[in-house]
């Protein structure tokens, strides 16, 4: 499975359109965020990304989890996104 890293400063169309390529090739992609920045630009990603793969006949389902990552040696908390076909 594919990780996408999203940070505060991420372009969500970016974004989308990764998702988007990803979705259509592989079936499913992993974002991961750390901070309510991060999450609301990966939220707003994979809205958009809803969008430009709706036409083809392709669902977006997205699954939201806690999760820990390690970071400069520091164990942070996250939020991960699993996102695939219905």
């Amino acid at each position: 499975m594919e990780v996408l890293k999203v940070s505060s400063t991420s372009q969500p169309k970016s974004v989308a359109g990764a998702i988007a390529a990803i979705v259509r090739s592989d079936n499913e992609v992993e974002i991961q965020t750390i901070g309510a920045g991060a999450v609301n630009q990966a939220v707003k990603s994979v809205a958009i990304a809803r969008g430009y793969v709706a036409p083809n006949g392709i669902e977006l389902v997205c699954v939201p989890a806690f999760s820990q990552l390690e970071v400069d040696g520091e164990i942070k908390t996250s939020i991960k996104f699993a996102v695939g076909r219905r």
